[in-house]
């Protein structure tokens, strides 16, 4: 009997973590959550009122299929002037239930089975769960701490095959905190011309990018190729919308825009009607939010960083974006500790109360890493940080 394709997919190892967490907050200890990516913010407040505002006006019907006509607008207008991404029209922009719904229809719109993508590793674990879900295969390019963990243009080409249809692309990266250069985006796309390849741009975290790095827009940069990415935005992370599940994918024409339709219409019917509302005030209103979450974001990882500096064992990347830190343990530290896994690390940590995620969840490339989110609120991040450097002292 051949074996279900969902039974291939992972339940993934944040949630295993989370629910040991709850466990352990059960006895009465607390917990900081440092291995959770939702921001601790509210959305703005013209967003709240844009939501009721729709509720009480009866906004509440269904809505078209690839979303209401004014935030597809609104969608491509920022795009055009912020992320300067050439997009002919609104009929170009989709929205989804979040920019996971927007991988999960991405990847079933692009893939063939057996279709291989080309991505990082490390890589937030969905990614990959898409691809196979779509019968795709992933094809891993591991990044390394001394190259601070640039996606490497030429190990890129080295792993395309016959089979190989598309380059995945996130930048700032989840989990490692990485920013690609215009000059690493520029020599990607131009693999890709020569290959004839997609590249699917994954930019959930563009606005969480700490100084002097910036970020780039995939499409931007991608001259007669930027037909050939598909763009994919959220408002999770930017305008802490998380639990709205308000998403988009930005496709240029021809047989994926009619698929994209298919596969909306097939698998959600259109994106909550008020969430699109709010989406709209999001993107047309004061946009001020954007800097008071970036600066209170930089002050919880200098926090985490000033923690992690100095133990033995331990190299820390400092991420020039996202709210993730980004860790590889070496020997001594197993050895210090009297543990033989990162998993028994992990299990150390719970117990103490902070939640992490080992590095395998991202990849089976990074068996010696582990992420901590700096997402929550402050004295949880200061706190989990205090905890997390006494027991990696073996303290």
């Amino acid at each position: 009997m051949s074996t279900h394709i969902v039974d291939s997919l992972s339940l993934g190892k944040i949630v295993q973590i989370r629910e040991r967490l709850f466990k352990v907050a059960a006895t009465g200890k607390r917990v900081c959550r440092l291995e959770s990516g939702d921001p601790s913010f509210e959305p703005p407040p013209h967003v709240i009122e844009a939501i009721a505002a729709a509720a009480r006006a009866g906004k509440t019907h269904y809505v078209p299929n690839a979303g209401i006509p004014e935030l597809r607008a609104a969608l491509a207008d920022k795009a055009r002037t912020e992320n300067r991404i050439p997009v002919a029209s609104a009929e170009n922009v989709f929205v989804t239930h979040g920019a996971m719904h927007a991988l999960f229809s991405t990847f079933h719109v692009l893939l063939d089975e057996g279709d291989e993508v080309i991505i990082p590793d490390p890589m937030w674990t969905e990614v990959a769960e898409n691809i196979r879900l779509a019968r795709g295969r992933t094809v891993a390019v591991p990044l390394r701490y001394e190259d601070d963990y640039e996606y490497d243009p030429a190990a890129i080409e080295a792993r395309i095959t016959p089979r190989t249809r598309a380059i995945f692309v996130n930048t700032p990266h989840n989990p490692t905190g990485a920013v690609l250069s215009p000059e690493t985006i520029t020599a990607i796309v131009d693999i890709a011309r020569r290959h004839d390849l997609w590249i699917v741009s994954d930019e959930a975290y563009e606005h969480v990018v700490y100084g002097p790095w910036t970020h780039h827009s995939v499409a931007s940069l991608a001259g007669d190729w930027a037909e050939r990415v598909l763009s994919i935005f959220s408002f999770s992370k930017s305008h802490a919308m998380a639990g709205l599940r308000v998403g988009a994918v930005i496709a240029h024409g021809g047989l994926l825009t009619e698929r994209l339709q298919k596969v909306l219409r097939c698998s959600i019917n259109g994106v909550s009607s008020v969430a699109q509302w709010g989406a709209l005030a999001a993107l047309q209103g004061d946009s001020s939010h954007h800097g008071v979450m970036l600066a209170e974001y930089a002050v919880r990882r200098d926090a985490l960083l000033s923690a992690l500096q100095g133990i033995d064992g331990v190299r820390v990347f400092a991420p020039r974006g996202t709210f993730f830190a980004w860790i590889e343990l070496e020997p001594q530290l197993f050895e210090r500790l009297g543990v033989a896994t990162t998993d028994d690390i992990s299990e150390l940590l719970c117990q103490a109360g902070v939640g992490n995620t080992p590095g395998d969840a991202f990849g089976a490339g990074s068996v010696h890493s582990m992420r901590f989110s700096f997402s929550c609120e402050r004295m949880m991040v200061i706190d989990g940080a205090a905890i997390l450097r006494k027991v990696l002292q073996g303290g």
